[in-house]
Parts: C-alpha cells; structure tokens; sequence
C-alpha cells in the first residue's frame, strides 16, 4: 500500500501540517496507522478526506463540513448528501432573494395589488397590510433605525407614505439573506439618499459572491463523490 507523508499532503493543499493533526483531531478524518517510528501512515483514503474537506469549506463552512465528513466515516452517504442538499437550498434562497432585491432596486414601481389601494399616507396597520409585513417587524425596523416613518402633527401616529411602503418591501426581501442582513443599513440608507447606484452596487455584489459560492458547493461535492467512490459507498 502506498503512504503518503504529512509534508506531501500539505503542500499539495496549501496548508501546514499542523493543520493535517488539527482536522485528524476533530475526529472528521480516520485514524491513521503509525509507522515503527511513530509517523503517521496517511493512505489515498486519507488524503481523499482531506482534499474533500478543503474543497467544502468555501462552500459549506466548517461545521457542516465535518458533519458530513463524519456521517461519510459512519457509512451514512445519503444522509451526508441530503446535508448538502440542504444547505444548497439555503444559496438558492438567497439568490432569490438577491434577484428580488435587485429588480426592487431597477424597478422602483410598488407592484399593484389588486386588492388593496396605496396611499399617500398609511397607518402602521394599514402599511403591514399593504407589503405583508407584521406591525412588530415594522416597529423593530424602526427602532433598529430602518425606518423612519413621519408623524401625525395631531395625535403622533404614525404615517407611512409610498417611499416608506417600497422600503419595507426591500427590507422584507433583504432579510432573506444572511449576506443582506449585513448590508441591509447601506442600501436602505443609500436608497433614502436616492443613490440607488450604490445600493444596487452592494446589491450586484452579493450576488457575485453567491456565484461564487454555488462554484465552491460543486467542487465540494465533486471531491465528496470522489471520496464515496473511493470507499465504495456510491
């Protein structure tokens, strides 16, 4: 059987071999055998574990990465698989998100509804019913300062005019998305500031990086295959 050493593996992938013991010591990769001087025996089993591993963590993240690696040790392949199904179905949520987001930001137009009648002031109730939005969610956005909705100079309620109305359907579409939740502020504050060049810059951003990301999810679960193939689990 053919052995690889430590430094062989490592520099293969572009990583130390400390971190070879590191990801051993998680448990996600096998044991190796020692040699009569107590080095370790990495195998093509092994060196398939950690090609796998490198190539997930891009896309999947660390914890779902060795989680799958664990389930393949425990010849549980499908299960392994449907992880990452899972987690490619969050992208796919995102990237809707994303597209929305984007076609908000092209098309400033409130979509019609045919039921209800947009206003050029609108209660909080009637904001929340007009974009599906509960009243908690507007009142935190407001409070996270989102939203600034104007005042009724008589009796301090709130009003929401059309401009508030798009913004609370932009937020609810950016909150789909971890990568939004981040830059949520910049584009609502790049909107107020009728910059919208700038908030679909961010906007077009994240959706290059989601791209990106569903790259680094294929080449993952290549390596995946290709370690399940070298274990004869396919």
């Amino acid at each position: 059987m053919a052995y690889f050493k430590p430094i062989e593996i490592a520099t293969e992938l572009g990583i130390s071999t400390s971190a070879l013991r590191h990801y051993e010591s998680w448990g996600v990769v096998p044991a190796p055998e020692r040699g009569n001087n107590g080095y370790r025996l990495y195998t093509e089993v092994h060196f398939a574990y950690f090609r796998c591993l490198r190539a997930m963590f891009p896309g999947y993240g660390v914890a779902l990465t060795c989680e799958v690696l664990r389930k393949i040790q425990n010849e549980e392949p499908d299960t392994a698989f449907w992880l990452v199904n899972r987690e490619q179905a969050v992208l796919q949520q995102e990237k809707i998100a994303a597209d929305q987001t984007l076609e908000l930001l092209q098309n400033l137009e409130i979509p019609a509804m045919s039921s209800k009648k947009l206003k050029s002031h609108m209660s909080i109730g009637e904001a929340a019913d007009f974009t599906g939005v509960t009243t908690s969610a507007i009142r935190h956005w407001e409070k996270e300062g989102l939203l600034i909705p104007d005042r009724d100079q008589d009796n301090g309620y709130r009003q929401f005019t059309p401009l508030h109305i798009r913004k609370i359907l932009l937020i609810s579409t950016l909150r789909k998305t971890v990568y939004f939740l981040q830059n949520m502020k910049d584009i609502v504050d790049a909107l107020d500031n009728h910059n919208l060049e700038q908030a679909r810059k961010v906007t077009e951003n994240a959706i290059q990086s989601i791209h990106e990301r569903i790259r680094h999810q294929f080449r993952g679960v290549h390596r995946l295959v290709e370690l399940c193939q070298l274990l004869k689990l396919l």
